[in-house]
């Protein structure tokens, strides 16, 4: 038995007119999916309470909810963020093409439908959105939780732990997360890359102090990439850091290299450069009377024993 045989996709297929519906349920059986239907806009949303289709087959044009709406009320309200839209219609005026992806399709295909090209695009979609989802849980795995918001502070997408961070700390869902006041306003400082304020791009979460983001970039015109990462202040004690002559900072970056994180990694957990680590890890060097990150490592270790 082949990998694709083992788990069949899933198409949901919401369309008013039995004939597409016999012509789509018939090709997609026998490509190997498993085909739900739906006759509207109403019964497509009852029906992915239940199940999470892998990809939805939408007619534009239906009475009652049209296809555009339907769309964003899946994306929106039934949390089909990930899960590909392919538009069906007989209209090919721009203005439905423009209307179709700006409710949130990723795809546009005429009617009368050809299945060779409709399977086509079915896999190519289905390939993109495993593809997504591979590297956004790649990235959870990697300790790099992120997420993605408009101008506006609208979460677009998180990777998997970085929605459960969110959850709990809002004890609400993440998915209608929005960036509190005075987030957006960072937002657009950090965004813009004003001058002066040295943390510009990093900002606790208010509602849990202890978890930081950190802007960094700009996906798209108005997709905004965030890391989110809990604050490590608390991890190396003050006292610590005194008692071997280090400032704060410098005692995050030498306890962090003594768990083993490469400077690369300690500055993409405190929200620094590379160049400021090295820097950093020189005046540690320097104060500790060591030439290398192993001895400075074991004073570390030495001293949370101590401590411990």
């Amino acid at each position: 038995m082949t990998i694709e045989q083992k788990k069949r996709d899933v198409a949901l297929v919401v369309d008013d007119s039995p004939e597409t519906l016999r012509l789509l349920t018939d090709a997609l059986d026998g490509a190997g999916m498993t085909v739900m239907v739906a006759l509207d806009g109403a019964s497509a949303m009852r029906i992915v309470d239940q199940i999470t289709p892998d990809i939805v087959l939408l007619d534009a044009v239906m009475p009652g909810m049209d296809g555009f709406e339907t769309c964003r009320r899946l994306k929106r309200d039934a949390g089909l963020d990930g899960v590909p839209i392919i538009f069906m219609t007989g209209l090919a005026e721009t203005e439905h093409i423009v209307r179709g992806l700006e409710a949130g399709g990723v795809d546009y295909v005429a009617k009368p439908i050809v299945v060779e090209e409709m399977l086509a695009r079915i896999r190519v979609h289905l390939a993109n959105a495993r593809m997504t989802q591979s590297a956004r849980a790649a990235l959870d795995v990697s300790g790099r939780y992120l997420l993605a918001v408009n101008s506006a502070g609208k979460l677009l997408w998180a990777t998997p732990q970085a929605q459960k961070l969110l959850s709990d700390t809002l004890a609400d869902d993440a998915e209608d997360f929005v960036l509190p006041d005075p987030m957006p306003q960072w937002l657009d400082q950090a965004q813009k890359g004003k001058s002066g304020a040295k943390t510009a791009t990093m900002a606790s979460l208010p509602g849990n102090e202890q978890l930081r983001l950190q802007f960094m970039g700009k996906l798209g015109p108005n997709e905004f990439l965030l890391r989110l990462a809990k604050d490590t202040s608390g991890d190396m004690p003050a006292e610590f850091s005194s008692e071997l002559g280090l400032t704060t900072r410098e005692g995050e970056v030498l306890s962090w290299l003594s768990k083993g994180k490469t400077n690369r990694d300690i500055a993409q957990i405190l929200g620094l450069s590379p160049r400021t680590v090295d820097k950093h890890l020189e005046q540690i060097y320097s104060k500790l009377g060591v030439e290398n990150r192993t001895a400075a490592a074991a004073i570390a270790v030495n001293a949370r024993h101590r401590k411990g």
